[in-house]
């Protein structure tokens, strides 16, 4: 993969690529730092450089893999625009989507002076990250496995507490859920847990709150966990009571819609046609302006990664792709429904990693 993304380098006509953002450092190094920027340079020299907090660690696990190791010093940008001059880098990108502003000027402005030229690219790494390698998938199948078990053991927990459940919270859940992540093996979640109850669900992103547990109504939980650095995204719908039969006939469409878009998942098709798979029975039931954002998104070292499954994505599916699928539908004022898996595309279609059915379950 470092290969690639130094031929890509080359192309486009670089000396080097600084990478300065989280996810990309860990993507390229498999290391993790709160300060870290990786240099690689058209030649295919491999450079990570960070503060002393990190330095020994970087050079016991990246030195054996061919990497040099350079501590970071005060002043920042001269002393990275240094470190590039001694790597004999006159044109570098940075990620224009990832930097801030200040820093992209002040770095700039610093390089300038030393005859680099500076130039924002964005992206640059979203057509590798897209394809999953199989140790990738791997990690991103056992945090789907470890949230598959923490979900079945919160369901088993609300069955055990069925005649105290309006005394329990959406914060509780969410705290039942993090616990169960921390046993499984997992690093936490990969994104605050999503428990919605009763009319709460009809709004996607809730913020999980205070608020008590209701009766007769929806319970929403939208949920995932990291495991060595990948993430995994699920969502279920579940009732407490007795359901509504309007929620009731608004779970079955969504069931479909999810059913019918993971039919849809071809590789050579364009990916927007995931999207409208879901989208068009949505609105042949009569649902499809309660049907609010798109069908899914990408998922790997980042929750929300390329691609984004919607109408107007013209990306072509690929193999090794991975990606959630995850239709909804949300009456204000009643409650929602959205059922989420996600999905990797192998030579046959979408394989789902879930193992957790998406039939109805009533407590």
């Amino acid at each position: 993969m470092l290969q690639k993304v130094v031929e890509k380098i080359s192309r486009q006509g670089l000396d080097g690529f600084l990478f300065s953002s989280q996810p990309s450092v860990f993507y390229l190094t498999r290391f993790r730092s709160t300060h870290a920027y990786v240099l690689l340079t058209s030649k295919g020299e491999r450079v990570l450089i960070t503060d002393s907090r990190y330095t020994l660690k970087a050079e016991r696990e990246l030195k054996p893999q061919g990497w040099k190791v350079i501590e970071v010093k005060a002043p920042l940008f001269g002393n990275l625009v240094s470190i590039l001059s001694d790597f004999g880098v006159k044109r570098v990108a940075l990620e224009g989507d990832r930097v801030k502003y200040d820093f992209f000027e002040r770095f700039k402005c610093t390089a300038f002076r030393r005859g680099i030229e500076v130039i924002p690219l964005s992206g640059f790494l979203d057509e590798f990250r897209m394809v999953k390698t199989a140790e990738e998938i791997g990690f991103i199948q056992k945090a789907v496995e470890i949230t598959d078990k923490a979900y079945q053991r919160l369901v088993e927990f609300l069955r055990e507490n069925q005649k105290r459940l309006t005394k329990l919270k959406e914060s509780d859940l969410r705290r039942f859920l993090i616990c169960e992540y921390l046993k499984g093996g997992a690093e936490g979640e990969s994104f605050p847990s999503i428990v919605a109850t009763g009319d709460n669900s009809a709004i996607p992103h809730h913020e999980t709150s205070e608020t008590p547990l209701r009766e007769n109504a929806p319970l929403l939980i939208d949920t995932g966990c990291v495991y060595k650095g990948y993430c995994s995204d699920f969502t279920r719908t579940l009732f407490i009571g007795n359901p509504d039969r309007e929620l009731l006939k608004v779970y079955e469409v969504v069931r479909e819609a999810h059913l019918r878009a993971v039919e849809a998942v071809k590789v050579g098709r364009l990916i927007g046609e995931v999207d409208l798979a879901a989208r068009e029975y949505i609105e042949r039931a009569g649902y499809g302006k309660f049907f609010t954002h798109s069908t899914g998104h990408g998922v790997g070292i980042e929750i929300h990664e390329p691609p984004r499954v919607y109408k107007n994505d013209k990306t072509p599916i690929r193999e090794g792709m991975v990606f959630t699928i995850e239709p909804g539908i949300y009456l204000p004022g009643k409650g929602g429904v959205r059922l989420e898996n996600i999905v990797v595309v192998t030579d046959k279609g979408a394989k789902i990693l879930q193992k957790t059915s998406l039939d109805v379950v009533v407590i």
